[in-house]
């Protein structure tokens, strides 16, 4: 499998990365099995952006997004959910690439697998959905949002941040969706730097997560 090389995230800006990355695919090989989707949405965070992490200081739970470029950051929103970062800028600056959304290519079983699984012990108001893959609503549904994505990817805080994405079991293959239209927008869910343009994803693609 042809992983993207460590330069890649080396020498491109934040930005920049954030919009090279559409078309990529991310790749999870587990004991579970391999996962897959094609990168179809992302956002930027870079240094002085208010809505970064990183944006005051360094901190138990940011520390992976200080690490080198190609490193995991993954955190935790509303103490349930997680969510998966890109590290892009040189080692000692916090800045990172969101992954917001994906087009499925592998693995689709488990991943409906492991997002039944997680409405179970979820949200209350989740509890009765489930997602069925071998229809085309339900392949939509399974990684059109960050924290959709990382529950079909398998993917967790514990094992997974701070990994490489040259080394560990979590890559990106170099592009593998081609000739399409880029759409530059402002990020979703924030209440700092809401109106910055950070925000790309593929046109016309059915599984980004709000056009």
């Amino acid at each position: 499998m042809t992983k993207l090389p460590l330069d890649f995230y080396e020498q491109h800006d934040t930005l920049t990365l954030a919009q090279l990355l559409l078309g990529c695919e991310l790749v999870h090989e587990s004991l579970e099995g391999t996962t897959a989707g094609i990168i179809v949405e992302t956002e930027g965070y870079i240094t002085g952006d208010p809505a970064c992490h990183a944006y005051r200081r360094k901190t138990d739970r940011n520390a992976a997004m200080f690490g080198p470029a190609g490193t995991l950051y993954v955190y935790q929103i509303y103490n349930h959910y997680h969510c998966i970062n890109v590290v892009t800028g040189p080692e000692g600056v916090g800045e990172a690439v969101l992954i917001r959304a994906l087009e499925p290519t592998e693995g689709l079983e488990l991943m409906e697998m492991r997002r039944n699984e997680a409405f179970k012990t979820g949200f209350a108001r989740y509890r009765n959905n489930t997602i069925d893959a071998s229809t085309t609503e339900g392949q939509r549904n399974l990684a059109n949002g960050p924290g959709k994505l990382v529950i079909a990817m398998g993917i967790n805080r514990v094992e997974h941040n701070f990994s490489s994405l040259t080394t560990g079991p979590i890559s990106i293959r170099p592009v593998v969706l081609h000739d399409f239209d880029m759409v530059t927008t402002t990020r979703i869910g924030l209440t700092h730097g809401a109106d910055l343009p950070y925000r790309y994803y593929v046109k016309g693609n059915r599984y980004v997560s709000k056009k």
